[in-house]
C-alpha cells in the first residue's frame, strides 16, 4: 500500500513497523525536548543574573546577542561536519561543549566574571548550532520511513521543552536556589540525557563513507530505493555546494519567517500586551502563554492537513493565518478581539518550520548541507530581530512594531512552492 508523504512522495507505511525507526523516533522526542528546555530554564533567571553580574538590561541584552553570532558561526560548518563526521559526532560533541559552556556561565555568575559569562554563552550558542542541525535531520529521515508527515510532533516536544523550562527555572527560583546550581544541575540532566539518547536517535542517518540500507529515499508500489553514502571528499563538496542551490536558499526563506514569526511572539507578545493594553505582567505571560498552547496543538494536529493537502497548501495557509493573525493582534481595539489574534498568530507559526526542514531533508545524502544553510537563515533572525523590533517599539510602541514580520510572511507565501517535495529524478548524484 503507496501512501504519499508531504503531497507527492510515495512512501511505504509498512516501514512505521521497524523497532529501528520506532527507537529512533522517540530517542529524538526526547532529545527535542531536552533541546527546547534548555534555553527557557536559564532565561528565566536573567533578573538575578542582571542582579549577580552588576549589568544593566542593555548590557545583559548585548551579553545575549553573544550566543546568537556564536550559533550563526557554526551554523556555516554545521552541515560540513556533520556531512564529514556523523550526526552522532556532533550530539556528541556539542553535549560535552554544552556541559564546558554552562560550568563558564556559572562560573561567571558566581563570580561576577562579565567576561567569563560571556565565554559561556559563546560557547553554548555554537553548540546549539550542532544539536539542531543533526537532530532536525535524524527526524526528517525518520518522517521519510513512516511514510507520513510527523516532523511536526517533534517541533511540539521542543515546545513542550520550553515550557517545562520555565517551569523548572521558576521552581528553582522559588525555591531560592542558586543560579551557579541551577545551571550545573540542568546541564548535567540534560547532558546525561542527550548521551542516553544519541545512538538510536541517530540510527537512520548516514555514517561518513559507509552504506547506509536503513536510509529511504524514495519507496513504490514494488520496490524499496536505497541509498549509500558518498565517500567523504565528495559529500564535503555537496554540503559547501548546498550555499549556491537556489532552492535551498529560499527554503531558508521560509524558516527565516517561521524564526522571526515564533522568535518575536517569545521576546515581545508578553510585553506588548502589558504596554499596549495597560494590563498587568500576569495577562502578558497568559497571552505568550496562549500563543504557545496553540502553537502546540496546531504542531500534534496539524499533520493530517499536511498528508492530505501537501507542504505547499499548508504552508500558504498558515501564512495568510500568521498575518490575519498579526494584524489582529496589532491593530485590534480590544484585547479580546487581540486575543483572537493571538490565536491564529500561534496556530500559523506552528507548522512553517517544520515543513521547512523537511523540504531541506528530501534528498538523504544532501540532507546535512542543506538542513545546515536553511538553519543559519533561523539564526540570522535571531540575531537580527531583538534590535531591529526593539528600535521599531521605541517609537511605534511594541504591538504595532511586530507588524513589520508581516513583510516575512509575504515573503515565505511568495516562495512556498520551493517546499513541494523532489522528486527522485530531480535528485542530482554526489560527486
Amino acid at each position: 500500500m503507496t501512501t504519499t508523504l508531504g503531497g507527492g512522495r510515495p512512501s511505504a507505511g509498512t516501514t512505521a513497523v521497524d523497532p529501528v525507526v520506532r527507537r529512533a523516533r522517540w530517542s529524538l522526542l526526547g532529545l527535542f525536548l531536552v533541546f527546547g528546555l534548555v534555553n527557557p530554564s536559564w532565561l528565566s533567571r536573567l533578573p538575578s543574573i542582571r542582579a549577580d553580574l552588576g549589568l544593566t538590561s542593555g548590557q545583559l541584552g548585548a551579553l545575549l546577542l553573544v550566543g546568537a553570532c556564536g550559533s550563526l558561526v557554526a551554523v556555516g560548518t554545521t552541515g560540513v561536519f556533520v556531512t564529514r563526521f556523523g550526526a552522532r559526532a556532533a550530539i556528541l560533541c556539542a553535549t560535552t561543549g554544552n556541559l564546558v559552556g554552562f560550568a563558564l556561565v556559572a562560573a561567571g555568575v558566581a563570580a561576577a566574571d562579565v567576561p567569563l559569562f560571556a565565554a559561556g554563552v559563546l560557547v553554548n550558542g555554537a553548540c546549539g548550532a550542532f544539536i539542531n542541525v543533526p537532530i532536525n535531520l535524524g527526524a526528517a529521515l525518520v518522517e521519510q520511513r513512516v511514510g507520513r508527515a510527523i516532523l511536526p510532533h517533534f517541533h511540539a516536544a521542543f515546545s513542550i521543552g520550553a515550557a517545562a523550562g520555565a517551569l523548572v527555572g521558576a521552581a528553582f527560583s522559588a525555591a531560592h536556589v542558586s543560579v551557579t546550581a541551577h545551571l550545573l544541575v540542568v546541564a548535567v540532566v540534560v547532558a546525561g540525557t542527550r548521551f542516553a539518547l544519541v545512538r538510536p536517535a541517530t540510527a537512520l542517518v548516514p555514517r561518513p563513507g559507509r552504506a547506509a540500507p536503513s536510509v529511504v529515499a524514495s519507496v513504490d508500489e514494488d520496490a524499496t530505493a536505497v541509498v549509500a553514502a558518498a565517500p567523504r571528499g565528495s559529500s564535503t563538496r555537496a554540503a559547501l555546494a548546498a550555499w549556491a542551490e537556489p532552492r535551498t536558499l529560499l527554503i531558508g526563506c521560509v524558516l527565516l519567517a517561521a524564526s522571526l514569526s515564533e522568535g518575536s511572539a517569545s521576546n515581545w507578545l508578553a510585553l506588548a500586551v502589558v504596554h499596549g493594553f495597560d494590563s498587568a505582567e500576569a495577562v502578558g505571560d497568559l497571552a505568550y502563554g496562549t500563543f504557545v498552547i496553540a502553537m502546540t496543538v496546531f504542531r500534534l494536529s496539524g499533520t493530517r492537513l499536511i498528508d492530505r493537502y501537501g507542504r505547499v497548501a499548508v504552508l500558504r495557509a498558515s501564512g495568510v493565518a500568521s498575518i490575519l493573525g498579526l494584524a489582529l493582534f496589532g491593530l485590534a481595539p480590544s484585547l479580546g478581539l487581540s486575543w483572537l489574534g493571538i490565536v491564529a498568530w500561534g496556530c500559523g507559526a506552528a507548522l512553517a518550520n517544520p515543513i521547512a526542514i523537511a523540504a531541506a531533508s528530501d534528498d538523504p545524502l544532501r540532507a546535512p548541507g542543506r538542513v545546515s544553510v536553511v538553519t543559519s537563515f533561523s539564526s540570522v533572525a535571531q540575531l537580527s530581530a531583538p534590535p531591529v523590533l526593539g528600535l521599531l517599539a521605541d517609537g511605534w510602541g511594541e504591538r504595532h512594531a511586530l507588524l513589520v514580520i508581516c513583510a516575512a510572511m509575504v515573503l515565505s507565501l511568495a516562495v512556498a512552492g520551493q517546499v513541494r517535495p523532489l522528486s527522485r529524478t530531480k535528485r542530482q548524484p554526489l560527486r
